[in-house]
C-alpha cells in the first residue's frame, strides 16, 4: 500500500466523530462512546479489519431498525457463578461491555463467573472485552459466534463462523498477555477489507465457491475462508459455536443471520464471557511476579536464525497502539470517503484530524 493511499489519524477525533454520528441515530451518548471506542481501539491495536471501517454497515444496520439503539438486557437465569443474558438485540459492543462489567463484580465474591448471551450483535473484538478484567487483576475471557463463513474441515459449504476468542492475563511489570484470534486463518474482516481496498490476500486465507484456493478477496468472500491449523481451528470454532450458541440458548452457524447480507432480519449473534478471580486461587502479586518471570524467560530463549525478538501474544498490538497514540491511526482513503459520506448522510461535519508527523 502506497503513502498516497492512506492519511494518519488522531484517535481521538476520529472517536468523536463516530460518537456523534452514532448519536444521530438515536444511540445514548454513553453507549455511543463504547461502540466508537472499541472501533478505534481495534485501529490502534493494528486491528484494522474490526476497526472504523466497520462504521457504516453499523449505521446502516441502526438506520434500518435492524438493532435496538437503546441497549436493554435480561439476565434469565443466574447463580454465583453463571449468568445467561438476553440481549434483547442491543449493539453487540454495547452488551459486551456492561456483562463483563457484572459479571467482574460477581467474580469479586464467587471467584468465576461464565456468561451466555444470546440475541445479540457484532461485537467487534474480542479482546476489548477481555482486557476489560486486567483494571481489576483478574483473567477475562471472550468468544462469540457468528454466520456461516467457514466450511467445516474437509468440507466446501460455510457452515461455522470465524468465532473469535480471546483471553487477556495481568502481569505485573511487564506488558498484559492478550491472546485475541479467529479460529479461521485470517478474520473475515480482512477479507471485507482487502475487497473495499482493491487488494490481493494471500493464498491459504480462504477458498472459492468450488473449493479452490484463491487470491481475489471478492471471490472470497463468496466461498469460504479456511480454518486455522486445519482440524484444529475447526474444532475450536464448533467449540465456541456450542458455547456461545447452543449454550446460551441461541442459534448457531447457518441460523444466524449475515451482517452484511441480511437487511431483514436481527443478526441473533451469541457470545461467551467469562472472569477469573485471582486472588480467590493464589494472592495477586505472586501470580503477576511469576507471569512476569515466565515472560522474561520467553524474551530470553535462544532464537531462531531470522528472529530479532520473540513476542508475546498481544505484545505486537501494544507495541502498535503506542505509535499510532503518538502517530496518528493510518487510514485507507477509500475507508475515510466512507466516513466523509455517513457525514454528508447525518449533517455531522468531518472533523477527524490528520496528524502531521513532518
Amino acid at each position: 500500500m502506497s503513502n498516497e493511499q492512506v492519511l494518519n489519524i488522531d484517535s481521538e477525533s476520529l472517536r468523536d466523530y463516530c460518537i456523534k454520528l452514532l448519536n444521530k441515530e438515536g444511540v445514548p451518548e454513553e453507549e455511543a462512546f463504547y461502540m466508537a471506542d472499541s472501533l478505534v481501539v481495534a485501529n490502534l491495536r493494528g486491528v484494522d479489519s474490526h476497526g472504523v471501517s466497520r462504521m457504516p454497515i453499523y449505521m446502516k444496520r441502526l438506520r434500518e431498525g435492524l438493532v435496538n439503539r437503546k441497549c436493554s438486557f435480561e439476565v434469565q437465569n443466574e447463580a454465583p457463578g453463571s449468568m445467561l443474558v438476553d440481549a434483547q438485540n442491543s449493539l453487540g459492543p454495547v452488551v459486551g461491555v456492561k456483562v463483563m462489567e457484572r459479571a467482574i463484580e460477581k467474580a469479586k465474591e464467587s471467584g468465576s463467573v461464565m456468561v451466555g448471551v444470546k440475541n445479540s450483535n457484532h461485537y467487534g473484538t474480542a479482546s476489548y472485552f477481555s482486557m476489560l478484567a486486567l483494571k481489576e487483576n483478574m483473567i477475562g475471557i471472550s468468544a462469540s459466534n457468528a454466520p456461516s463463513t467457514m466450511a467445516p474441515w474437509g468440507g466446501i459449504k460455510p457452515f461455522l463462523g470465524t468465532n473469535p476468542f480471546s483471553f487477556a492475563i495481568p502481569t505485573g511489570n511487564e506488558k498484559p498477555i492478550v491472546i485475541d484470534m479467529a479460529t479461521s486463518v485470517v478474520a473475515r474482516g480482512k477479507i471485507i477489507l482487502a475487497a473495499k481496498n482493491g487488494q490481493k490476500i494471500p493464498e491459504g486465507w480462504a477458498i472459492n465457491k468450488e473449493g479452490e484456493v484463491t487470491t481475489d478477496a471478492e471471490e472470497a468472500l463468496v466461498g469460504s475462508v479456511l480454518p486455522f491449523a486445519g482440524p484444529k481451528g475447526y474444532a475450536i470454532s464448533l467449540l465456541i459455536d456450542i458455547l456461545a450458541g447452543i449454550l446460551s440458548g441461541g442459534p448457531y452457524g447457518p441460523h444466524i443471520n449475515n451482517l452484511y447480507e441480511n437487511f431483514k432480519d436481527p443478526q441473533c449473534v451469541g457470545h461467551f464471557f467469562g472472569v477469573i478471580n485471582i486472588e480467590k486461587f493464589i494472592p495477586v502479586e505472586n501470580f503477576k511476579s511469576m507471569v512476569d518471570r515466565m515472560i522474561r524467560e520467553i524474551k530470553g530463549a535462544p532464537k531462531g536464525k531470522n528472529t530479532k525478538e520473540i513476542f508475546l501474544p498481544g505484545e505486537i498490538e501494544y507495541n502498535i497502539q503506542t505509535k499510532r497514540l503518538q502517530e496518528g491511526i493510518p487510514i485507507t482513503i477509500p475507508v475515510l470517503d466512507d466516513l466523509k459520506e455517513l457525514g454528508e448522510i447525518y449533517s455531522v461535519p468531518f472533523t477527524v484530524k490528520v496528524v502531521n508527523n513532518g
